[in-house]
């Protein structure tokens, strides 16, 4: 009877008793005959009975708390998306006691990311969701939780070493790959081209490091080193006259370069620097549908974006925390989302829908 849903009434009929024994037999309260309770446990054994956790769960009045410790939005709008996400989770969520108290740092402040991680801890949730932007000071809370056994979810940066319950994002190595093979099919003659991260701490971002990574890699493994040459620029703050300083400068000493690839969401403010200079012949790939980005796709200036589905990373950690804390599954440890290849044919498909 495996693909048949097994009811109480259908127990209690084989067993030959009435639905308030078998009630009583399966939360074991109640008096119920030693004869009555093996007889109707044997029938349970035989028909593959599971109790129904979502109809359990509806008549429990049990609030499961998830603290969401995220970067503000108001400081870096890439952001909005994933918190965005998380909102939706928890509304179609709150019928099962879901309950989500978002924890909003500083992403460019290690003390305001601590600040707000320990206000986290400290309030004994029974789950934790994290995008982990700082990667040596997070390492601390991951053993704190540990010890607390509480579950906790990452999304955005994969830490390896940190068996979180799961992870949820890109694979970021492959990313960077992708990237690296995207470029070579556009530049058939030998070139150089430009990593770019924009105002990061890169030694403390594992998941930028890990797309330089791979997208190094890709000309190694495809014996294209002595055709290609691969430059990385660590760019400062954008309104910064040294960012433009710093463009110059490459520019005049690569007078070969021909593309740029942009580690994280702002391959706008290179897009406004070719624009500005009216440079043509540079192709621009970075990640992310942000309005910014989406503008300087439309206009050509922006190739292509890889989509990372930041709205859908928030939604789905929600869930893999739900699934595990009132359902009780086993979660995947890994949930790597689609490199989806964003153009200007394909726009209109991935704009609002997400997650």
């Amino acid at each position: 009877m495996k693909n048949k849903i097994v009811r109480i009434k259908d127990i209690a009929e084989k067993a030959e008793v009435s639905k308030g024994t078998v009630d009583r037999v399966l939360h074991n309260r109640g008096r119920v005959s030693e004869e009555a309770r093996e007889r109707v446990l044997k029938i349970i054994q035989e028909m593959n009975y599971e109790p129904n956790l979502i109809a359990r769960t509806l008549k429990s009045n049990k609030v499961y708390h998830i603290a969401a410790i995220i970067p503000d939005p108001l400081i870096d709008p890439y952001w909005e998306a994933p918190k965005s996400g998380l909102e939706k989770a928890e509304k179609e969520l709150r019928h099962y006691g879901i309950s989500v108290t978002p924890f909003i740092f500083n992403p460019y402040n290690v003390d305001s990311f601590l600040k707000k991680a320990k206000e986290a801890t400290q309030s004994e949730p029974d789950g934790i969701l994290l995008a982990p932007v700082f990667y040596r000071e997070v390492l601390s809370f991951f053993d704190q939780w540990n010890v607390k056994r509480i579950p906790f979810v990452l999304f955005n940066t994969q830490i390896p070493d940190a068996a979180p319950l799961s992870y949820i994002g890109q694979d970021s190595y492959q990313s960077g790959y992708l990237v690296a093979k995207l470029l070579t099919f556009g530049l058939p003659e030998p070139c150089t081209f430009l990593v770019a991260h924009i105002n990061e701490d890169i030694p403390n971002s594992a998941h930028l490091i890990k797309k330089e990574e791979g997208f190094r890699n890709y000309f190694v493994d495809k014996k294209l080193e002595d055709k290609y040459k691969v430059v990385r620029l660590e760019l400062g703050n954008p309104d910064s006259g040294l960012f433009t300083e710093q463009l110059n400068k490459v520019r005049q000493q690569h007078p070969d370069l021909k593309a740029i690839f942009v580690t994280n969401s702002k391959a706008y403010e290179i897009a406004f620097y070719l624009e500005k200079h009216r440079i043509d012949n540079i192709k621009l790939i970075g990640y992310d549908l942000l309005p910014k980005n989406l503008y300087y796709l439309e206009n050509s200036i922006i190739n292509f974006l890889i989509n990372q589905n930041p709205k859908g990373q928030g939604y789905w950690g929600i869930q893999q925390l739900t699934d595990f804390l009132v359902f009780k599954k086993e979660i995947q440890p890994i949930k790597y989302l689609p490199l989806d290849i964003i153009t200007q044919e394909n726009l209109s498909y991935y704009v609002d829908n997400e997650a």
